[in-house]
């Protein structure tokens, strides 16, 4: 069974559990800063490791993400695993960054998942904009929240803009961002910045909706 790592007071209203990207892990500087960030604000983070990537940690080599099928499995067990154990006052939230919010997008239909957040979606392969992964968007029935740098080369704000995506999937714009949310120096803005407005956007959608 996949751990868990948490950060934030186990008394928090809203839990929120993040899958980490295709190439780093659970703790990786943008998944430590988000959980570190969030838990500050009173959000309950729990991060945790695909299987493909604890091995990967174990035996201190890269490996490619498993199959579609075992990362949604991997999914429904941490989700099952942490609703048994919330209380009853409590709400859940899941998402992640890019392949991990992208699994959990596909993961909203379980019992006592109430919200989905997404860091940089992978709405297409960069230079491949024909090959869109938004098909199971229409399935979304909770609050959705997809946070996007506007230089995303996996989905920028022009091309995400003529996607006619579901209203209630609401987007979140970071300045001059790419995948990871980075800004150009030139653009006068920090990736701290872009981090923390970030992290104010997922605490009003998590508390205001």
């Amino acid at each position: 069974m996949t751990s868990l790592k948490w950060t934030g007071p186990k008394s928090a209203d809203w839990i929120l559990v993040l899958a980490h990207g295709a190439g780093a892990g659970m703790d990786s500087p943008f998944m430590t800063y988000m959980a570190e960030a969030l838990g500050h604000r009173g959000i309950r983070v729990g991060r945790f490791n695909f299987p493909y990537m604890v091995r990967a940690v174990e035996q201190g080599k890269r490996r490619p993400p498993d199959s579609a099928k075992k990362l949604l499995a991997a999914w429904e067990d941490i989700a099952v695993t942490v609703a048994q154990k919330m209380r009853a006052s409590q709400r859940l939230a899941i998402g992640g960054k890019s392949m991990g919010g992208r699994i959990a997008s596909m993961s909203t239909h379980h019992d006592r998942v109430d919200a989905l957040v997404c860091l940089g979606y992978p709405f297409h392969p960069p230079g491949k904009p024909e090959k869109l992964r938004t098909d199971h968007f229409a399935d979304i029935r909770i609050p959705a929240m997809i946070i996007q740098g506007e230089r995303d080369t996996f989905g920028n704000k022009e091309e995400v803009k003529g996607m006619k995506l579901p209203r209630r999937i609401k987007k979140y714009w970071l300045a001059d961002g790419d995948h990871s949310f980075k800004p150009r120096k030139a653009s006068g803005i920090t990736l701290e910045q872009n981090m923390d407005s970030a992290v104010a956007g997922i605490v009003e959608f998590l508390n205001n909706g």
